[in-house]
């Protein structure tokens, strides 16, 4: 039964690194560091609104039809026939236009809120369609290599869309993520544009082998094998120019230790899988952008394997 009180629910959802290198849209993983934090609760006025937004995501929209969570929420109501309203209050602690799903994260943490007080109508998996109809109104495309991994934690494959089918792989112990993010500015419709549309055999075929491999050193706890599988010769080729100081970044990774470095999304963060070197990847990282003049911020992180979670 939906919560007769009008209590408030606070969530916490993460960022998430999505493609890592071969897995254009297909594979994504949480990260614990950062994530948006997004309070429902009933609406008085009858209405779903969103009440406030404050952090990085001030320059966001309040129209609740605009904005992710907003989108998300009012998807889930018109799903279960519920009349009333939410009032959805939104914290970003995560940066904009990063390429760490700032917009799926915030979908995310709003949908899950709203489900607790509905009652729990819905699973997390069942939650991520809302999650992409947030995501579809924002870049045009309901994918979900971010809604997944921040909704379920953990490293996700996308398998399909329609319908969805998310299958949640193994997760190394010693593995663990840097992620830095450059202060610059690159928009996700910008570096969607510059993909190009037809991939040459070869080139796929490529690329599907490592996608395989991926999956294989996943399972077998094989992180060279994992290194070795993030090679990228569809997206990253052709994004890596929309990055400044990015193979420079990728070669200072990779020497100070990192198994593999790619592009976090699409960009401009750049995410490095490590064992065991990874402050010393994220120092090498970072030194790299600043001999370009670039500041950046700075994450390390394990996969985070919980996802959304109520904050107490």
């Amino acid at each position: 039964m939906p919560e007769k009180k009008n209590k408030a629910i606070r969530v916490f959802a993460p960022a998430s690194v999505s493609n890592l290198g071969c897995g254009f849209d297909v594979f994504g993983l949480a990260l614990e560091m950062p994530g948006d934090e997004v309070t429902v609760k009933w609406s008085t006025s009858g209405k779903t609104f969103i009440h406030k937004i404050v952090g990085a995501g001030t320059s966001l929209p309040l129209d609740v039809d605009l904005n992710t969570a907003g989108v998300a929420v009012k998807e889930l109501l018109q799903a279960t026939g519920e009349k009333r309203g939410m009032e959805i209050s939104i914290k970003k602690k995560m940066p904009l236009g990063s390429g760490l799903g700032s917009s799926a994260a915030s979908a995310v943490a709003a949908a899950y809120a709203a489900n607790i007080l509905l009652g729990k109508p819905f699973s997390k998996k069942e939650l991520i369609p809302f999650v992409m109809e947030g995501e579809r109104m924002a870049c045009g495309s309901g994918h979900a290599d971010n809604a997944a991994p921040s909704m379920l934690g953990g490293i996700v494959l996308v398998r399909s869309l329609n319908p969805l089918e998310v299958i949640q792989l193994p997760v190394p112990k010693k593995l663990s993520i840097v992620v830095v993010h450059p202060h610059v500015e690159l928009l996700t419709r910008d570096s969607r544009a510059a993909l190009n549309k037809n991939v040459p055999l070869k080139t796929a075929t490529m690329q599907w082998a490592n996608t395989a491999a991926l999956v294989a050193a996943l399972y077998e706890n094989d992180l060279p094998a994992l290194g070795r599988s993030v090679t990228d010769y569809v997206a990253e080729p052709v994004r890596a120019k929309l990055i400044p100081s990015f193979h420079s970044v990728k070669e200072a990774a990779l020497l100070a230790g990192a198994l593999a470095c790619s592009i976090s999304g699409s960009g401009p963060s750049v995410f490095a899988l490590c064992n065991n070197d990874e402050k010393a990847v994220a120092s090498a990282m970072r030194k790299a952008f600043l001999k370009s003049g670039i500041r950046s911020d700075v994450y390390i992180s394990k996969v985070n394997t919980a996802g959304a979670r109520q904050i107490f």
